[in-house]
């Protein structure tokens, strides 16, 4: 796409004129938006092509679709100035409650909406797609054994990669949700061999946000001034949630790395580690439901900063396919700690690794080679 750096500041930064405090900050050469802190030029370029952009969510008559719909219709995603066609898929049983999800949003008259494909149909949903939210997963039941629950996702996730890789947009960026999310989405990747490895993703930017919540309470600090932590491994109880590279703006205004910041390692290799790992737990102990406008949340932090990359100087955290980096092997699906700029992720290189860091890296490591082995069984049946 031809189009030189101003207009395409001047494209992205139109939602700033209505507020002459903003636009007055927009000045030559400046590429940081002042109101998302994205750098212009980082922004995935289907984004600057001024059609809609097709959103697919499926499950979508679930608790987690359902506020991952609405925030993407107002705009939480992409900003206030991108048109959105939304593809919202559930199951036959589910198609009442389904139509009733597409009546609501009508009735927001969210600008930004130009489309609406509610659909039990999985070629309708994934037809021409540029963004997958793929939610629907098949819940643990009581008294479920994990190699059932495994075999039943396994269907779901075959079925769903096929048809990202025979009807979607060549360059769709899948983020799976539904959980196992790891090894679902490995799953998917498998069966959509025309699709790059690297626009398939899962999500543990919800672990990524619990840890920094976790840090901001313990050092009374705003959330916005932790930085850097990491998240490595499955979004399961073995992730391994990391503030070796993270670091802390205390109310002072001095920086400081985290570990000196907290100055208990008894804490942070404990019960921070601890309380990050079984939160989705609790939270269902005490509502009797799961996560569900967090992980929403999460969801939308993921697919922005993916998409619109990430801010100078900070990483956020992404399960993606290995590249091999820190001594996982390549096409794993492992979280990372990333950065992200013009659609694409990279793995941070460089970062410190401990003994007790190896040793966590590796049992989660471990964990999801079992279980991607496991459900791949059921996939050769």
């Amino acid at each position: 796409m031809e189009e030189t750096q101003k207009r395409r500041i001047e494209k992205l930064s139109s939602h700033l004129t209505p507020n002459p405090a903003y636009a007055t900050q927009v000045k030559p050469g400046h590429t940081e938006c002042p109101v998302t802190h994205h750098d212009y030029k980082d922004v995935y370029a289907p984004l600057l092509e001024g059609r809609p952009i097709r959103v697919l969510v499926t499950g979508a008559a679930g608790n987690i679709a359902y506020a991952i719909a609405f925030a993407i219709a107002r705009g939480s995603l992409f900003g206030p100035t991108t048109k959105i066609a939304l593809h919202l898929l559930d199951i036959p049983p589910m198609s009442d409650a389904l139509k009733g999800v597409q009546m609501e949003l009508e009735d927001c008259a969210f600008p930004l909406l130009s489309e609406i494909v509610a659909t039990t149909d999985v070629k309708t949903a994934f037809t021409k797609v540029d963004v997958a939210f793929l939610v629907g997963a098949f819940p643990r039941a009581k008294g479920m054994e994990r190699k059932d629950l495994l075999k039943k996702n396994c269907t779901i996730f075959e079925e769903q990669g096929k048809a990202l890789d025979q009807y979607s947009s060549r360059d769709v960026k899948v983020i799976v949700v539904g959980n196992p999310a790891n090894t679902n989405c490995a799953i998917a990747m498998a069966n959509a061999p025309s699709i790059p490895k690297r626009n398939f993703s899962a999500m543990t930017r919800l672990d990524h946000n619990r840890a920094l919540s976790q840090l901001s309470n313990r050092l009374k600090v705003p959330v916005d001034q932790i930085h850097n932590v990491a998240i490595w491994g499955n979004h399961s109880s073995t992730q391994y949630p990391d503030v070796s590279s993270a670091s802390a703006v205390l109310s002072n205004g001095h920086s400081l790395p985290l570990r000196s910041a907290v100055n208990d390692d008894n804490w942070l290799h404990g019960d921070f580690i601890t309380v990050v790992q079984q939160r989705g737990a609790e939270i269902i102990k005490a509502r009797k439901l799961s996560s569900a406008a967090s992980a929403a949340n999460a969801a939308i932090n993921h697919v922005s900063d993916w998409l619109q990359g990430t801010p100078k100087g900070e990483f956020v955290s992404m399960a993606v396919a290995s590249d091999g980096s820190y001594g996982i092997p390549k096409d794993v699906i492992y979280s990372f700690p990333v950065t992200c700029s013009g659609g694409n992720w990279k793995v941070v290189q460089g970062l410190s690794v401990s003994a007790f860091s190896r040793g966590k890296m590796d049992a989660t490591l471990k964990e999801l080679e079992e279980e991607k082995a496991e459900a791949f069984s059921f996939l050769k049946k």
